[in-house]
C-alpha cells in the first residue's frame, strides 16, 4: 500500500479514528479509556481532532488544557510506553513525510510531558 502524507483533517481523522480503534482493544491501555475514563468517544475524538490541527496545521479550534483530565488515571510509565507504540504504529501503516515525523515527535513529547507532570505530582 502506498503511504500518504497527512495534509489536513481528513487524515489527521483517520489516524485517531484508527488509533482510539486499536486503544480500545488494547490488553493495557484499552481498561483506561473503556472503563476507568469512561470515553465518551464522540466527544472525545472531535476534540482530539481539533487537538491535533491545532499543532500541525495551526487551527484554532482546540479549547482546552489535555493534562488535567489525565491526573485521575492512574497512569504509569508502561501506558504511555504503550501510547507511544501504538501511535506511532499506526502513523507508520498509512503515512510518511515531514507531518507524519512532526505528529510523532509531538505525540512523543507530549507523553514525556504528562509522565513527567504525573510524576511531580507523585502520581504515578
Amino acid at each position: 500500500m502506498k503511504k500518504k502524507r497527512i495534509e489536513g483533517r481528513e487524515q489527521i481523522i483517520e489516524i485517531v479514528d484508527r488509533f482510539y480503534a486499536r486503544v480500545r482493544e488494547d490488553d493495557l491501555i484499552g481498561p483506561i479509556f473503556n472503563d476507568v475514563a469512561q470515553v465518551n468517544w464522540e466527544t472525545h475524538t472531535q476534540k482530539i481532532y481539533d487537538f491535533w490541527e491545532m499543532l500541525l496545521f495551526g487551527s484554532e479550534d482546540y479549547k482546552g488544557r489535555p493534562f488535567p483530565p489525565h491526573i485521575p488515571l492512574g497512569l504509569k510509565p508502561e501506558h504511555f510506553q504503550r501510547w507511544l507504540q501504538l501511535f506511532f504504529s499506526t502513523v507508520d501503516d498509512s503515512f510518511e513525510g515531514q507531518k507524519a515525523d512532526e505528529i510523532k515527535m509531538r505525540a512523543l513529547n507530549i507523553g514525556r510531558n504528562f509522565l513527567n507532570n504525573l510524576q511531580a505530582r507523585g502520581l504515578s
